[in-house]
């Protein structure tokens, strides 16, 4: 019996996995679990537990039942009781359930808070990333000027460019990776075929694939500039934007909701475009550095301008943070903590936020460099306090002429609803009444004084204003409302009191007026529809004076159904006109006529009225200043003030002065830039190196610190910088010369003879072979299956969606566009090592896993588009099986199928015979299996 294709398809394909994939390391604590350690473990440890609980303890003969926290391999050792934690079993651990006060209970002056809890768990869960080695801390002083003398604070150099013996390099990019392969005894490996490195180029460049054609027009291109000239065609491409702004979003943590309660940033998406559009426009990096962090501050020569700096502030709003915490100093502290860190990995690639509760303890960023950079974001309005704080959203200006003709149609349109609600309102029609439609004085339910609990409803519409509220005929004579006129009253009042009636109503409810003659009880049937307005109900006509209390009040008491609160109106009885008018079938039909012109009238003028942007932001606190130093981090324990400043290991004495009048974010976003600073260009630099080549000269892309990796090309990494800062800061400048080199177009092919001189390719003998991410697999499946829709920008979230759980996440757009819910991301994404959308991301994880082939053999909607594609190739009837074989190969991977390739697949869909469904089937199965092989998910 023959070996379905599929089964032996996938074997193979599997073997290839194998063989191509990367062996896995010793695992090592990535630089997020180590953040991780340093902003939510260590400060905790530190303040609750080093007292009793390290080596400074023992030191000084206090240490208690033996237990070291300090270090991670004190906790993993444990004390007199055991071990104190077991590494990924936090439910089994020690500490967990003395954190909890399920066994023992520490620490003892309290039990902590559920979140930090929450985060011990996670850290256990997650390996126990820790870089503490238990010794006795010494007081450290950080010294400044010795910490410049580190390399990545040092000022951007102009290396010569290297002489190379025995080559000619094809750029300056390609002397200094040939000079330090040389020093090794080492050369670079040849050139890819032409068809390997289009399709590189356009993954790199555009994030998609190229279609046979376009693949066998470079090929066949044999005039010298015919690579420059593709390149220069996807620089100019919009999808250009669409791939390198989703680089950029990585950074900035973008995401469209929070985890807290999943509620959604609905206008986030309007970020995301301004940063596609950036990309494409190829603004200056600088410009969009300062954009993102001060933009609302800055000059704009034009209102496009103006638009796209505010859209981009929005890079400061979009924290993972907990809104709901009740702690609104510590959340304050929390947002700006936040923004520091993204800001500091982001730009300069430091970890600024270990410097929250005391001393960075490996690079010279002291406590009073925090809390200086802190005053100015504190000084800066990022969340609206509340119950559950918001956001903060605003309205996009208009220029002034098109502000006075939007606040016209405005006015027009008020006039307007308030004219239809008076005529919805008179005669009793079933429809609610505004109160500023009402004569004399109004006193709303939303205004009255309650006690109990009351429920508001809207189920029936004969109310005055937003709602009524109800009792929900329960805690009788608990409750009570009281409505008081809002200034003393003068003179003879008609009171009348709304009621929505309804059949469940309390038929006997005391109303008392209370006035100048006492007080007076009406007894009000509340199933009964009121004689008034279809509303009211008079409670008679009474005499006030300005030294009496006028009030009405609701009593529950001695009813058993529900008691309804609405409205009360004071009405003066020498007020012209007769409001309670009995209206006519006449009246009601002009008034029904009337109504119709207004309505009509109304929605022509919203259709036509301009239309304004919502945008995320934050806007300048009315009180700003320095902040205090909050020791170890407690937002209730503060120290000595700082001013407001920068880094001082990258500060100079010309770095921009912080008027006591201004937040000084506008000078961060200047000094972030600024000519005196060399970290934003190494770093950008350094990252465009890492989104090409498939890793950064510095490895450890948002840490340039002393804990991150040293550069293995420290001169080409100036030179870069350099080169990017002489051309204006320009993206796709500093792209083109990259991919232009020699060095990008090498073959993948590893010399194993340099296996153990360079087994890492650090030196780049050859080109990383370098697996697609999430989103170019997506756009792929899409392209391929011919269903991709190439709309740029919008948003993909429905009208009715409130949170991001169980988001239906189904759509024929780019991935880039798709939302990015941090708790409910696309399958796909997640299965694809999709950036963490809660923090800075400069390098994903990159795993090849066999769930990852089992997903694309398996997934519902990986089916759906190769099914699709199948339905494209079989609707050519022209082509032969042989035909149609080698293009769906070439459609898939990029290149021509191998003879063995092409003869297995050719033998099993022509088993199909006639049968168009057995074809269908099979031809399904062969793209399938071809999505989940090895020569798709990497490129070579």
């Amino acid at each position: 019996m023959k070996m379905p294709f599929r089964s032996y398809i996938w074997q193979c394909f599997a073997i290839l996995t194998c063989m191509l994939s990367p062996a896995l390391s010793a695992q090592q604590a990535s630089e997020e679990q180590l953040a991780f350690f340093e902003k939510r473990i260590r400060p905790v440890l530190v303040e609750h537990c080093y007292q009793c609980h390290s080596r400074n303890a023992a030191a000084k003969e206090k240490l208690r039942g033996g237990l070291y926290l300090d270090s991670r391999q004190g906790i993993l050792k444990g004390g007199e009781s055991g071990a104190a934690a077991i590494v990924g079993k936090p439910a089994e651990s020690l500490l967990i359930s003395a954190l909890k006060f399920e066994s023992l209970e520490m620490p003892p002056a309290g039990k902590l808070t559920a979140d930090v809890i929450a985060d011990f768990e996670k850290w256990i869960a997650d390996g126990m990333a820790d870089p503490r080695d238990g010794q006795i801390a010494a007081d450290r002083k950080i010294d400044i000027n010795a910490g410049r003398e580190f390399w990545a604070y040092q000022p951007l150099s102009q290396p010569a460019i290297p002489t190379v013996a025995g080559v000619q390099p094809g750029t300056p990019i390609d002397a200094f990776i040939i000079h330090k392969l040389q020093e090794q005894g080492m050369k670079q490996v040849g050139q890819a075929d032409r068809s390997v490195i289009a399709r590189r180029l356009y993954y790199d460049l555009v994030g998609l694939p190229p279609s046979i054609d376009q693949i066998e027009s470079f090929v066949k291109d044999t005039r010298p500039d015919a690579y420059e000239q593709l390149v220069d065609r996807l620089l100019s491409s919009p999808a250009f934007g669409e791939r390198w702004g989703r680089h950029w979003l990585d950074v900035v943590r973008y995401a469209e909701s929070i985890t807290l309660r999943g509620l959604l940033y609905r206008e986030a998406w309007r970020f995301r475009d301004a940063v596609i559009s950036s990309f494409n426009a190829d603004v200056p990096f600088n410009v969009m550095a300062r954009q993102q962090v001060s933009g609302d501050l800055m000059e704009a020569a034009s209102r496009e301008q103006r638009e796209m700096n505010l859209l981009l502030t929005g890079f400061l709003s979009m924290g993972n943070n907990n809104l709901e915490d009740q702690d609104k100093a510590k959340l304050r502290m929390d947002v700006v903590d936040e923004q520091l860190e993204t800001i500091g990995r982001a730009f300069l690639a430091q970890t600024i936020g270990c410097a929250r509760c005391h001393d960075h303890k490996f690079d010279p960023i002291p406590t009073k460099d925090y809390y200086a950079l802190a005053g100015i974001l504190r000084s800066t309005e990022s969340v609206v306090n509340a119950n559950v704080g918001r956001w903060v959203e605003l309205d996009m200006p208009l220029p002034e002429a098109e502000q006075k003709q939007l606040d016209a149609v405005n006015a027009q349109i008020a006039a307007l609803k308030q004219e239809i609600t008076k005529l919805q309102g008179s005669g009793g029609d079933n429809a609610p009444i505004a109160v500023d439609a009402l004569e004399g004085i109004v006193v709303d339910d939303l205004d009255a004084k309650l006690v109990g609990a009351w429920t508001k409803s809207t189920s029936s519409k004969n109310f005055v204003g937003a709602n009524y509220q109800h009792d929900g005929a329960a805690g009788k004579g608990e409750k009570s409302a009281e409505f008081t006129p809002p200034e003393p009253l003068e003179g003879e009042y008609e009171v009348r009191f709304a009621v929505a009636h309804g059949g469940n109503r309390a038929p006997k409810v005391n109303v008392t007026v209370w006035s100048a003659d006492g007080e007076s009880t009406t007894e009000v049937n509340q199933q009964k529809k009121p004689p008034i307005l279809g509303r009211f109900v008079s409670l008679g006509k009474h005499r006030f004076t300005a030294n009496t209390d006028a009030k009405v009040t609701v009593s529950t008491a001695n009813t058993t159904q529900h008691v309804i609160i609405d409205a009360v109106q004071f009405l003066p009885v020498d007020l012209k006109g007769s409001p309670t008018k009995v209206v006519t079938d006449e009246d009601a039909k002009e008034r029904a006529a009337a109504l119709k012109v207004a309505q009509a009238t109304l929605k022509k003028l919203e259709a036509e009225r301009p239309s304004k942007i919502r945008y995320m932001t934050v806007s300048e606190q009315k009180e700003i200043g320095d902040t205090q130093v909050h020791i170890r981090g407690n937002a209730h324990n503060l120290g000595e003030s700082v001013s407001r400043g920068f880094l001082q290991v990258v500060s100079h004495e010309d770095s921009p002065a912080i008027d006591d009048t201004q937040s000084g974010r506008r000078q961060l976003g200047d000094w972030l830039v600024s000519s005196q600073n060399p970290l934003a260009p190494r770093v950008y630099a350094n990252r465009i190196w890492h989104w090409l080549i498939g890793t950064g000269i510095v490895r450890t892309v948002d840490n340039f610190g002393t804990t991150g990796e040293l550069p293995s090309h420290p001169e080409l990494l100036d030179y870069l910088a350099s080169r990017f800062v002489e051309n204006g800061w320009s993206t796709k400048q500093l792209v083109r010369e990259i991919v232009l080199s020699s060095t990008y177009q090498l073959s993948s092919n590893f010399n194993e003879n340099y296996s153990e001189l360079d087994p890492e390719n650090r030196l780049l003998s050859s080109m990383n072979r370098r697996r697609i991410d999430a989103e170019s697999l997506l756009d792929t499946l899409l392209v391929t299956s011919g269903s991709i829709d190439n709309r740029l920008g919008g948003s993909l979230i429905p009208a009715g969606i409130t949170t991001d759980y169980d988001f239906p996440h189904d759509s024929r757009r780019r991935a880039v566009y798709w939302p990015v819910f941090r708790n409910s991301l696309p399958d796909l994404f997640v299965v694809f090592d999709f950036a963490n959308p809660s923090m800075v991301v400069g390098r994903r994880d990159v795993s090849s896993t066999a769930p990852q082939s089992l997903f694309l053999m398996n997934n519902d909607w990986v089916i759906q588009q190769s099914q699709q594609m199948a339905d494209k190739w079989l609707a050519q009837h022209e082509l032969d099986v042989q035909s149609r074989t080698e293009a769906v190969v070439y459609t898939i991977l990029g290149r021509k199928p191998r003879s063995s390739e092409q003869q297995l697949i050719m033998q099993y869909v022509v088993a199909a015979g006639d049968d168009k469904m057995e074809q269908q089937r099979r031809w399904t199965q062969v793209i399938q299996t071809l999505f989940s092989s090895v020569d798709f998910r990497y490129i070579y």
